[in-house]
């Protein structure tokens, strides 16, 4: 209970005949002080600065309190570390941290803060192509989009002899009017459907698509453009791009084959595909009698469809016999109606109907450029083209920990700038993760859970004539990380 001689003091239960009281009195404080590894992270890569180059200030910068860089850096950052919302900068604006990491301790005007408010930020976000009296900065996406490729090749010392690009569309919910909703079946709700490019945890593309459009819309542009960039500083290098089937469509596959780019795109399975993996099944399935295990067998053949393939193609298919669960069963025969088999084509497996056990097969396939005699069917399928669901721990990443679905302003623009803004923020922890952490025991951590264990640290701050110190907690479990992680990033600024 609250002491009644002193109102800003609180009393709570008293340990070993001590009272226990507590008051707001501690002076500059942050839980963000694990971020000044942001900040040298940022240095060592230069970031913030060059997308800050990437928009056009049209304002009068004898009256400017905060640069473009002061508002990108202060976002992004902010980003990072947990604060999805404007309206979190009208008390993030006061931290000394966030003071520090633009690199400015006071504004020139007295009723003004280090670094801006909610009201400056969305004026950023809510910038136009064309000037305006309230919009005066507005972003190049070519520049933007340039960028991210420019950190991914700088991220390596040496050209690779071989990378992989993976592409997915994925959705971005939305609960407002916002421009370019739209109401997309598969995912039955209202979405953008944003396209990504990853090259393993490097982010190459976050490209924000209306959903009614097809999942490979748009890949060729963005495609032709990174591979360009990426061939104009590493000529020799080879490519593969992988996604699932909703990539595989004749005008992409054509495209590779016309510059010299590998594929790798999942397909839909049908009557024709599953009837070419019948006797692979057959066996599959005798194996799974005999040994009550799960059994799969692979094959390679050449494959074109009847009207949408300009030629035939190089076709891997998995023929596996899966074992259904009892659950499964028991719910197959007391609570799911029948299906009506009427207008189904029946499809043999010696004297076993597809039709009837489709809980057991599980023929998948995979379409491909690669030669059969470096890439042989089974390696193709479960060591290259599987390690393809790598990439969905990447985009939760960018929209669970960094919140890249927080597109709620009313423009696709706006909401454009946002996805770009989250997707730096991802671009910044991932390259902490990659020069300060590799060695440690978050070399493999989620953006989530270095945020937690790393960033979110509690700090007194003292500010004299000549320094500037952040007293952290003595009992903070991860010193040796911090220590390690603040070596490494000393190396890589040098």
């Amino acid at each position: 209970m609250a002491t009644e001689c002193i109102p800003d003091i609180f009393g709570f239960e008293g340990v070993e005949g001590r009272k226990v009281v507590a008051a707001f009195d501690g002076g500059a404080i942050t839980s963000n002080a694990g971020a000044l590894l942001l900040g040298a992270t940022d240095r060592a890569i230069r970031m913030v600065d060059r997308l800050a180059s990437c928009f056009v200030d049209r304002r009068s910068q004898a009256h400017v309190e905060h640069s473009v860089a002061t508002l990108v850096g202060q976002r992004i950052f902010a980003i990072a570390l947990g604060y999805e919302d404007l309206n979190d900068h009208e008390t993030l604006r006061h931290d000394p941290l966030m003071a520090v990491l633009a690199g400015k301790l006071e504004a020139r005007r007295a009723d003004c803060a280090a670094v801006a408010g909610k009201s400056t930020l969305n004026r950023l976000e809510l910038s136009k192509p064309e000037p305006s009296r309230y919009h005066k900065i507005s972003y190049d996406a070519e520049a933007v989009d340039k960028l991210f490729v420019d950190l991914f090749l700088e991220a390596h010392r040496t050209a690779p002899s071989q990378i992989t690009l993976d592409l997915d569309a994925t959705d971005d919910p939305l609960h407002g009017e916002q421009e370019g909703r739209f109401f997309h079946g598969y995912y039955k709700s209202y979405c953008y459907l944003p396209l990504y490019i990853f090259c393993g945890r490097h982010l190459l593309c976050a490209r924000l698509r209306r959903a009614d459009i097809d999942a490979s819309a748009g890949a060729i542009e963005e495609v032709a453009r990174i591979v360009a960039q990426i061939r104009e500083r590493w000529p020799e290098v080879r490519i593969l791009l992988r996604a699932d089937s909703g990539f595989t469509r004749d005008d992409l596959m054509t495209w590779c084959e016309q510059n010299d780019v590998d594929y790798l795109f999942g397909l839909a399975k049908n009557d024709r595909l599953i009837a070419e993996i019948a006797a692979e099944l057959a066996e599959a399935a005798e194996e799974n009698r005999i040994s009550g295990k799960p059994a799969r067998r692979f094959k390679d053949f050449r494959y074109r469809t009847r009207k949408s393939w300009s030629r035939q193609r190089r076709v891997v298919g998995k023929a596996e016999w899966m074992i259904p669960s009892t659950a499964e069963s028991e719910s197959d025969s007391t609570t799911k109606p029948r299906r009506n088999k009427k207008n189904k084509k029946s499809i043999k497996v010696g004297d076993i109907d597809l039709a009837t056990l489709e809980g057991r097969a599980n023929p998948r396939f995979v379409v491909t450029s690669l030669p059969a005699g470096r890439h042989q069917a089974r390696a193709l399928y479960e060591k290259l083209y599987c390690a393809r669901g790598e990439m969905e721990n990447r985009i939760k990443e960018c929209q669970l920990d960094l919140f890249a679905d927080r597109t709620s302003t009313g423009a696709m623009r706006a909401n454009q700038l946002r996805l770009w803004l989250s997707s730096m923020a991802y671009v910044l922890i991932s390259a902490l993760r990659r020069i300060a952490l590799a060695t440690t025991r978050f070399a493999d951590a989620t953006c989530g859970t270095i945020r937690l264990k790393l960033l979110k640290i509690g700090a007194q701050v003292r500010i004299s004539v000549r320094r500037i110190k952040f007293s952290m907690a003595s009992a903070f479990p991860y010193t040796d990380v911090f220590r390690t992680a603040r070596a490494a990033l000393d190396s890589a600024a040098l």
